[in-house]
């Protein structure tokens, strides 16, 4: 009868276990990625080798090497000396049958954070290549309701010629109607990943940067609404649930345009309205710092209302960053840290000032670009200016975002007494303590930048 044991255990964590069917015997441990198996033979006073159990790179399986002088069984196959055989979670191995007296162990894996994020799915790059260029997906798009997958700006200049030469837009790749497309955040990940993987896939910068000019498609389009809506019939109470979804330019022109069959549509983030996707008109349907529609700005230019068939956003709901007012700081500022929040809060009453002073001053700083936007929250960054329309939630972002350099440019003397003299944590804005420990989020300054102590030596240990 064997008895096996691992060699060479370390403190790590364990990543597997060989587990005997027969429950007088101990379970094996393995914490090493490559670890020995030793077994104690009836007919011997020492130890002998048995097997060598390799962690594989996928961290879901392992290779296990026959290091005995006789055959190892995995899952009932024969493994000879020296040779191989892969295992993974539930693999029997045995030094011989069961029934001749060999103790059969069970491998298992050990389910852990690390193995379930390295989990690796096969995937044939010619399913991640757009068909209009044959290239792999640049900022991926998806059609519905066939689901094939494009780059933007293959698709966005395919969209652009449909609409120019027929009244309905076909799949370049099944000729399908295509209804409804949108960015495929998912597969923009698998597209990043294959590039990194095999970095001779990857596109000249001028090519990307031409597909980029091209792309228009910045948050889901639906086209051919207005026909799909009248071939179908509809029950009266399905009709009024959806003339909430009606675009007024339908059945109605406004400012010289009237939607026809081929019109794309856009549907507002904010009160779930459709607006027809109009480029290069001079006003903005799209919110820069978060690439979602808006229908607030459109319909406010074409002087059209909202009613009970046709429900618009008020302009309050997407307008330019300099038009804006606020009164009170955002729940976001200073990484939710209500401490610090109310610090600010009383630095500017301290000063004599309205947030809306200290907001428009650093909004000119902005347009001066004396401020480093490298952690601004926003899409686009590079590309905000005072003029710039944003919804209401992307210019609390921003204004957060202000107010951090608000703070820190101040000086101590200008801080509330008794604030200036407290220490900067080490973690700074990135503290994950300041949320949960009220009395860590007092007694250290979180508005401030991390220390180049902590971000180069991640080993080191919190002075607090």
């Amino acid at each position: 009868m064997e008895k096996g044991e691992s060699s060479k255990l370390s403190e790590e964590d364990v990543w597997a276990k060989l587990i005997p069917v027969d429950s007088h015997y101990s379970e094996i441990e393995l914490r090493l990625k490559e670890t020995v198996i030793c077994s104690e033979v009836d007919n011997s006073s020492g130890k002998q080798d048995w097997c060598k159990i390799t962690r594989s790179v996928d961290l879901v399986s392992a290779m296990m090497q026959n290091k005995s002088s006789k055959e190892i069984l995995v899952d009932e196959k024969v493994v000879q000396d020296e040779h191989a055989a892969a295992i993974k979670c539930g693999s029997e191995i045995s030094l011989g049958p069961s029934d001749e007296g060999f103790v059969k162990y069970r491998f298992e894996m050990m389910p852990t954070e690390e193995s379930r994020r390295y989990i690796q799915v096969s995937l044939d790059i010619e399913y991640a290549k757009c068909c209009i260029c044959l290239s792999i997906w640049h900022d991926v798009v998806t059609a519905a309701p066939c689901l094939h997958n494009f780059c933007n700006g293959c698709f966005s200049e395919w969209l652009r010629r449909s609409q120019e030469r027929r009244s309905s837009v076909l799949c370049p790749q099944c000729r399908a109607v295509v209804q409804f497309v949108g960015r495929n955040h998912f597969l923009h990940n698998i597209e990043e990943d294959i590039l990194l993987a095999d970095p001779s896939l990857k596109r000249s910068s001028e090519d990307t940067k031409l597909l980029d000019s091209c792309a228009s498609i910045k948050s889901p389009l639906v086209l051919n609404s207005r026909k799909g809506r009248r071939k179908r019939e509809r029950s009266p109470s399905d009709a009024a649930d959806s003339l909430e979804h009606l675009c007024p330019q339908c059945d109605t022109q406004f400012g010289g345009f009237r939607c026809n069959e081929s019109t794309v549509h856009l549907q507002c983030q904010a009160c779930g309205g459709m607006m027809p996707s109009r480029l290069n008109i001079g006003v903005q349907q799209h919110c820069l710092g978060c690439d979602r529609a808006f229908c607030a700005a459109y319909w406010h230019s074409l002087g059209v209302s909202g009613s009970n068939l046709h429900p618009l956003c008020i302009p309050e709901t997407f307008k330019p960053i300099a038009e804006r007012t606020i009164t009170r700081i955002p729940s976001l500022a200073h990484e939710e840290n209500h401490y610090e929040q109310n610090i600010t809060e009383r630095c500017i009453r301290q000063m004599g000032r309205s947030l809306q002073d200290v907001v428009a001053d650093w909004i000119l700083k902005l347009e001066k670009r004396e401020i480093d936007r490298t952690r601004m929250p926003l899409n686009h960054a590079e590309m905000i200016t005072s003029r710039t329309y944003t919804c209401s939630e992307c210019y609390d972002k921003l204004v957060s975002f202000l107010l951090y350099w608000f703070r820190v440019t101040m000086t101590g003397l200008l801080l509330p007494s008794g604030e200036a003299q407290r220490e900067d944590c080490w973690y700074g804005y990135a503290c994950r303590t300041q949320h949960h420990n009220q009395e860590h989020a007092q007694k250290r300054n979180h508005v401030c930048r991390p220390t180049r102590e902590y971000m180069t030596d991640s080993t080191s240990t919190r002075r607090d």
